[in-house]
């Protein structure tokens, strides 16, 4: 008498059909389980199975199970029923392929490594509300990254100094001025004052450079507190919100991208705490799915890392993200990553970002191209002339690179290039 049924989610000869979810997995088995039987596990307890057989099922059922397909070595796919999912519930799809499967005791490491969303899935999803071509037309800047930075350090300034600094950053050149992850309404600097003297100096540097200023100012809060906070940054003429968009959750995010885009609001996401998940190459969730889960459910850009900062993260992992948040279809990688159709949903921007300065951008452009958006904090406030002409030494950086020329060139007519390599050269910070 069988206990357990397990093995009958593992059908190597299934082809999935073109409407259901596809999932890769690493996974390492316990002791004395088969590499078989714990796919069979995965996709068990991830759809309609339990740990044993039982007396009596609908026949109906069986169409709704998820079958393991394909395993080699420590990676299976694993193929979803489309009727196992509710339309437009990113949450609910996360309880399932990201959910109980995680704590089983015959899996030592279990890595969700990618999921193919087929096209009727994305139906329930609106996706960025921008893209990419709305919001270089709404920033009125083409041909390069989009840049940005956050006053150093990242948080113990108050609104007045942190306004100042964001002014220095935008006359330089800069297009966003950033509130970083830990920063949002703190004694010292109190979200409400922060908005008012960012617009104050926004509108001045607007003014006396005739470019379209803007900046990513941390909302990230219990829900009710951050729809009262996107709508303040409306009413002050803003175009963005910032969220920490892993520890305030996808539920939450799904509500401020509707709430956002009423506003006209795009969305930055910051990926803070995004490493507890995907860090471990063996076990959690990968960076290249969460990216992919906030593209569906609506921001218009994300964290991807640098490959060259201080960051973890490969090049090869940092082109695999911008291509799976900028691209309409992507070429899945053996192991790394499926097939991606995005149909209607737009694209979204890849932010570079963490321990760079000019003498690391065209390192940063050789991966990401221009279409990103670029974040040089550390790297222009440490300027010796300070942030504008730190600002300043990045824009020329750029410049070179689109010229095609070397930077150790361009510094030569370019004072303030030239002084930021002489500090950092072509350093890479750990």
């Amino acid at each position: 008498m069988s206990i357990d049924w397990y093995r009958d989610f593992v059908d190597t000869s299934y082809t999935p059909a073109k409407d259901e979810i596809i999932c890769l997995y690493y996974f390492e088995p316990d002791k004395d389980v088969s590499r078989e039987e714990a796919a069979g596990r995965i996709a068990s307890e991830s759809s309609t199975g339990t740990w044993t057989t039982l007396h009596t099922l609908p026949p109906r059922m069986k169409d709704l199970q998820a079958t393991a397909f394909e395993i080699s070595g420590n990676f299976a796919k694993i193929s979803y029923p489309l009727e196992l999912w509710e339309e437009g519930n990113a949450v609910q799809l996360l309880s399932g392929i990201a959910g109980n499967i995680f704590g089983m005791k015959a899996l030592r490491h279990l890595r969700l490594v990618d999921a193919s969303l087929p096209a009727p899935y994305l139906k329930g999803f609106k996706g960025p509300h921008f893209g990419n071509e709305g919001i270089r037309k709404m920033m009125k800047v083409y041909g390069r990254p989009l840049t940005g930075a956050v006053p150093k350090p990242k948080i113990g300034f108050s609104a007045e100094e942190h306004a100042a600094i964001g002014y220095e950053t935008w006359m330089g050149g800069f297009d966003f001025v950033k509130d970083d992850e830990n920063l949002t309404s703190t004694s010292f600097n109190r979200f409400e004052d922060r908005v008012e003297m960012l617009t104050r100096m926004r509108d001045k540097a607007e003014k006396e450079t005739g470019d379209t200023k803007s900046a990513f100012i941390n909302i990230t809060a219990d829900t009710e507190t951050m729809e009262k906070r996107a709508a303040l940054l409306a009413e002050y003429g803003w175009n963005y919100a910032m969220i920490d968009v892993v520890v305030a959750g996808t539920a939450a995010v799904m509500t401020l991208r509707d709430f956002c885009s009423d506003l006209c609001l795009a969305i930055h996401a910051h990926r803070a705490m995004h490493a507890v998940f995907d860090r471990d190459p063996k076990h959690g969730i990968s960076m290249l799915f969460l990216a992919k889960i906030m593209r569906l459910i609506g921001v218009s850009q994300i964290h991807t890392g640098t490959a060259v900062g201080k960051l973890a993260g490969s090049k090869q992992e940092s082109s695999l993200l911008a291509d799976t948040l900028r691209e309409k279809k992507v070429k899945g990688t053996e192991n790394l990553s499926l097939d991606q159709d995005w149909g209607k949903i737009r694209n979204a921007f890849p932010v570079s970002s963490g321990g760079l300065h000019p003498g690391l951008v065209p390192d940063v452009l050789d991966i990401y191209g221009t279409e990103c958006v670029l974040l040089v904090s550390g790297g222009i406030h440490g300027h010796p002339q300070g942030t504008r002409a730190g600002a300043i030494a990045t824009m020329q950086a750029i410049e070179a690179w689109n010229d095609g020329v070397s930077l150790t060139e361009k510094a030569g007519s370019s004072p303030e290039l030239r002084e930021a390599m002489e500090k950092w050269g072509f350093y890479r910070p750990k």
